[in-house]
């Protein structure tokens, strides 16, 4: 009996310590095993940001997308409502189909799973939908190379605590979401769109069985994706099957759901994952833009110019209807907006300085300007304005001048006006790139030696389509008009109108038939800048403004191409697109202006009909006489460098002094010393040095005077 106590006290001592060794393991193989906390669905489905933007045109069509976040590609969160049927219950079936009934972890898989280990045989995967998810929401739960009996108790233990938190659907909603697809592509919403070309509501059998045979490795090639779906399709014919895995993993499905139409107004507009942003764009009109620019570069060709950008407004509202800043093709340059760049405007700028001196009353459009070689002293030296072609065609009405964009007559029209008048008129107008005044530009400035945005034109040119009243644009449907003002006389913006109307008025310079004439009324201006790196057009109908830039984006300068050839075809597709059905309806005559005939001898230009503004009209119009004429030095010219010929005398070096206008009793002074009489065709005799030469009308106050250098 004493014997038979202490062994059962042995035995009884011995299972204690081995029921606390059991419990030490346990409570250690927990620790080890713990997994991270498990976020609950608020907190995941909160936190959820897209990694795009979207851009939506007036109708709510997708314009384009851009991408926001690098780290990952997601759309917005998919509820599980919005998901194919099909797709919920292949997936299922492929990845854990006792989903519906299990608590986070699959036993039967399991032990099906060690058995067929065991055993040697080919196993199936027992990792269940919650532990994957689990894995999606705590990455260290599935790190590479943590294969091992701890990692799948962890990830068992998690999937155990959100299958006991959450519910079946807002797991499943969180898995199809969070699920990592092929690239950097994240869930079904970015995988359905960017691999199927699709939303997932409208996904089929066929994408479902593939997007599932996916899911194991979603960096597989074709072949191996074409074999795993007909496993899972159980389908004897698999050609259909491996046929659309060949096309998924080629992306060109991609284009479908990004059509990419807009890609320079998405950088503009989407600063913001997630952000939608519905913009004033008509998709048909974009699109029409798009393929007029195409067409056009692709027949120039590459070796000639490669770049071209188009903005159409809307006259009424402001409303920008297409934003096209480039087309690719063979840019260099793609990623630069070509509609927002600042270039050199050319001739662009002179119907508004026309219509600035037309409202002054100083010129009207029958006015006669003379195109002639012309010198003009600035503060950097002479300027010595060209026309395009290098001729001259002498006396030239306004209209004519405009018209044919004569570039000496231009410039002669800002000196009438003002340079820093001019440069103001074009601030007001929206040319918010000329920040320095009106010296800095000079006279250069009425041939558009300013640098301009193929944005600015077209709102510019808008309000004359306007009448003059300038408002600024919209690119965001329903956002607020800006305050609208009144730039520009309406009765001079319609006479400029006019002018940039009239085919016959420009058949000189651009021949009777060129792209500028429609077969309705519209106004243009084309525009070449220096040394051929940018060529414009842009004009207007009664209902739109189209505004079109052609060059090459780098800055080297096209080769023959010109106003006519190279914008002017795009303007011309884009207005007959625009106007389909519809033709644009010549303006009516607004209060203040009054059509007159008008004889102007001494020109090339017949007898014909003209507008004026009221109090302006002439029956006749004729260049002055020279006694007419403002009286002024005309040579030397000031700023003139003259160099003496040691090989000639002295005296044979004579500077004739050429005055206009009449100068009966006037006086020149060349260095404080009285030279003669003005009208007697006074003589320089040259001395090296810098000289001063005086005009004194009789009563000996200064009306003109130049300086000249003699070397």
């Amino acid at each position: 009996m004493t014997e038979h106590v202490p062994r059962k006290r042995r035995w009884r001592n011995a299972l204690l310590w081995t029921a606390l060794a059991m419990l030490v393991l346990v409570t250690i193989a927990h620790l080890l095993t713990r997994p991270p906390a498990m976020p609950d669905y608020e907190t995941v489905r909160a936190g959820w940001k897209p990694s795009e933007a979207w851009l939506y045109d007036r109708d709510g069509r997708l314009l384009d997308s851009k991408r926001v976040d690098f780290e990952r590609r997601r759309t917005a969160w998919v509820p599980l409502a919005a998901i194919n049927s099909a797709l919920r219950d292949t997936v299922v079936a492929a990845e854990d189909k006792r989903f519906w009934s299990h608590g986070g972890v699959d036993w039967l898989a399991m032990a099906s799973a060690a058995r067929a280990r065991w055993g040697g045989g080919r196993s199936r995967g027992a990792s269940t939908l919650p532990m994957q998810l689990a894995a999606f929401l705590a990455p260290e739960l599935a790190q590479p190379g943590q294969r091992g009996w701890r990692a799948k108790l962890r990830q068992m233990r998690a999937g155990q605590a959100l299958a006991s938190h959450w519910t079946r659907e807002q797991m499943l909603e969180a898995y199809f979401n969070l699920v990592p697809l092929r690239g950097e592509v994240q869930g079904v919403g970015a995988g359905a769109r960017s691999l199927f070309g699709k939303p997932p509501a409208q996904m089929t059998r066929t994408d479902a069985v593939l997007f599932a045979a996916l899911l194991p490795n979603p960096a597989a090639d074709a072949g191996v994706l074409g074999r795993r779906a007909c496993r899972l399709a159980r389908d004897d014919d698999c050609a259909p099957l491996r046929a659309a895995a060949a096309t998924l993993v080629s992306g060109e499905r991609a284009a479908r759901f990004d059509p990419a139409l807009a890609p320079h107004l998405a950088v503009r507009l989407l600063d913001a994952p997630g952000k939608r942003v519905t913009t004033t764009i008509d998709r048909r009109i974009q699109g029409a833009a798009i393929v007029a620019m195409r067409r056009q570069l692709a027949g120039l060709g590459a070796d000639r110019v490669r770049d071209g950008a188009v903005v159409v407004l809307d006259n009424a509202t402001g409303d920008v209807l297409a934003y096209v800043g480039g087309v690719g093709l063979k840019s260099t340059a793609a990623a630069v907006d070509g509609a927002n760049a600042q270039r050199q405007a050319g001739s662009t700028l002179k119907p508004h300085l026309y219509a600035q001196v037309i409202e002054k009353g100083w010129l009207t459009a029958a006015s006669i300007l003379d195109d002639s070689p012309v010198q003009l002293d600035t503060a950097s030296g002479l300027y010595v304005p060209k026309n395009y072609d290098r001729s001259f065609k002498g006396p030239v009405s306004v209209r004519h001048a405009l018209a044919a964009s004569l570039n000496v007559p231009a410039v002669r029209a800002l000196v009438i006006d003002d340079v820093q008048q001019f440069r103001d008129r074009l601030w007001a107008l929206g040319y918010h790139g000329l920040v320095e005044d009106g010296d800095y530009y000079g006279f250069s400035l009425a041939l558009g030696s300013a640098e301009v945005s193929l944005v600015e034109q077209a709102n510019a040119f808008r309000t004359l389509a306007n009448r003059g009243r300038w408002s600024p644009i919209r690119f965001v449907k329903g956002a607020a008009k800006g305050e609208e003002r009144r730039i520009v006389d309406p009765g001079a913006a319609f006479i400029v109108a006019d002018i940039m109307a009239d085919a016959t008025a420009r058949a000189d310079a651009f021949g009777a038939d060129s792209a500028l004439r429609l077969p309705f009324w519209a106004a243009a201006k084309t525009g070449t800048s220096k040394g051929m790196r940018d060529n414009w057009c842009v004009g207007f109908s009664d209902r739109y403004t189209v505004a079109v830039w052609v060059g090459n984006l780098e800055g080297d300068s096209m080769r023959a191409v010109s106003g006519t050839s190279g914008a002017a075809p795009v303007w011309r597709d884009v207005m007959l697109a625009l106007h389909a059905g519809r033709p644009g309806r010549p303006p009516g005559i607004p209060e203040g202006v009054e059509a007159r005939r008008v004889n102007l001898p001494g020109t090339r230009e017949p007898p014909r009909r003209e507008y004026f503004l009221r109090g302006t009209a002439q029956a006749e119009m004729a260049a002055a006489p020279a006694a007419a004429r403002r009286q002024r030095i005309t040579s030397p010219v000031s700023g003139s460098v003259y160099a003496l010929d040691p090989d000639i005398p002295a005296g044979r070096q004579q500077l004739a002094v050429v005055v206009s206008g009449e100068v009966t009793g006037f006086r020149l002074i060349l260095d404080k010393q009285v030279l003669g009489d003005a009208d007697a065709g006074q003589q320089i005799v040259p001395r090296p040095g810098s000289h001063i030469l005086t005009l004194t009308d009789p009563g000996g106050r200064t009306i003109d005077r130049v300086r000249f250098t003699v070397r």
